[in-house]
């Protein structure tokens, strides 16, 4: 009989203590603070200063230890807003006094957040940082309109796009976004939503093809219109609120065309 060697957990090599970040970046999730992961809530609750984007909720913002520093960084599309590189500057500048700085960013802050340049200003600083990732706005949308963002025999890719970037309206791969069967999170587009139907409606996608539009995702006033793209200039500009399209998913409840939250969840 072979004689089996026990292995002790305390012959296992414990792993170097990592020295603490001086950022830690994390995303706040679509609104909700439901949505919050336990390690983000406990960032918050241990954070010296709070660098928050406007998008974040109040409710998100109660959790902050009562002796925190919180600032509103922006940004609000086609708003007034702080400077990217003042934000920058700012949280190296905090960082560099010893502050345990939180950089709390909407939606999952590698998901259209700016995160690389904020990255970039902490490594040419020589700062450590950390990411916490957060649920974006295109999986609480789906959720929100009961609708899988992938399903066999459906879709075999699911892409993120911008309405619009630094230069403008958003050049995308319009004729793989007008396949049949394509489905694809638009984020920023109620300003470009005449722009993104002639482009999608020039590439060939059917004008019934639906789009759903949730507005203020997960907030206690949210709504869900569900569209199309012949229809999605008219219904997005109903929306005051930041809002995510959904090209090619339409809501489950397809009776109604305005689903407030309470009816919605």
């Amino acid at each position: 009989m072979t004689e089996r060697t026990a292995i002790s957990v305390t012959d296992q090599k414990a792993a170097p203590v990592q020295p603490d970040p001086a950022v830690v970046f994390a995303g706040a999730g679509p609104g909700s603070a439901d949505h919050l992961t336990l390690a983000v809530a406990h960032a918050l609750s241990h954070a010296d200063i709070i660098l928050h984007d406007a998008l974040v909720g109040p409710e998100v913002l109660a959790l902050a230890h009562k002796t925190a520093e919180v600032i509103e960084t922006g940004k609000r599309g086609f708003a007034p807003s702080m400077a990217q590189a003042d934000i920058c500057a700012l949280m190296v500048r905090l960082a560099q006094d010893g502050r345990r700085v939180l950089r709390l960013k909407s939606g999952d802050p590698s998901v259209f957040g700016r995160l690389g340049e904020e990255i970039a200003a902490l490594e040419a600083a020589g700062l450590g940082y950390k990411i916490l990732p957060g649920i974006t706005a295109a999986s609480a949308a789906a959720a929100q309109i009961g609708q899988s963002l992938t399903e066999r025999g459906r879709n075999k890719e699911l892409r993120l796009v911008t309405g619009h970037d630094a230069a403008g309206y958003n050049e995308a791969d319009w004729r793989a976004l007008s396949a049949c069967g394509m489905v694809a999170a638009i984020y920023m587009g109620k300003r470009a939503a005449r722009f993104l139907q002639g482009r999608l409606l020039m590439h060939g996608a059917a004008p019934a093809t639906p789009v759903s539009i949730i507005e203020n995702v997960s907030r206690p006033d949210q709504t869900i219109i569900g569209s199309t793209i012949a229809r999605l200039p008219e219904d997005a500009a109903r929306c005051d609120g930041p809002a995510v399209f959904l090209l090619g998913l339409a809501p489950r409840a397809v009776d109604q065309i305005s689903i407030p939250r309470e009816e919605a969840l």
